[in-house]
């Protein structure tokens, strides 16, 4: 299993990753460039004790990877958002 701490990046800092915070309860993360779907589950289930309900990736023009990360119900994306400084 990978290390979750080399998955994740960082959060991502945006007006629409707040917005995606809020409406969706979605979290926004830069990813390592070779993470998978089921490693950033894992890594975000992992890290912040919580239970994953999809997770979107992109690659981005400068090459780098974001995981859009939908909780599942009952789990708050803005307490995580609040404990990692996004909010």
């Amino acid at each position: 299993m990978k290390d979750p701490h080399k998955v994740l990046l960082h959060p991502q800092m945006s007006e629409k990753a707040v917005k995606l915070i809020e409406s969706e309860n979605k979290l926004t993360f830069i990813v390592a460039r070779n993470a998978t779907r089921v490693d950033v589950k894992r890594a975000v289930e992992m890290l912040f004790e919580v239970k994953v309900e999809d997770v979107r990736m992109e690659v981005l023009p400068d090459g780098r990877k974001r995981a859009y990360v939908k909780l599942a119900p009952g789990f708050m994306a803005d307490e995580i958002a609040t404990k990692l400084g996004v909010l």
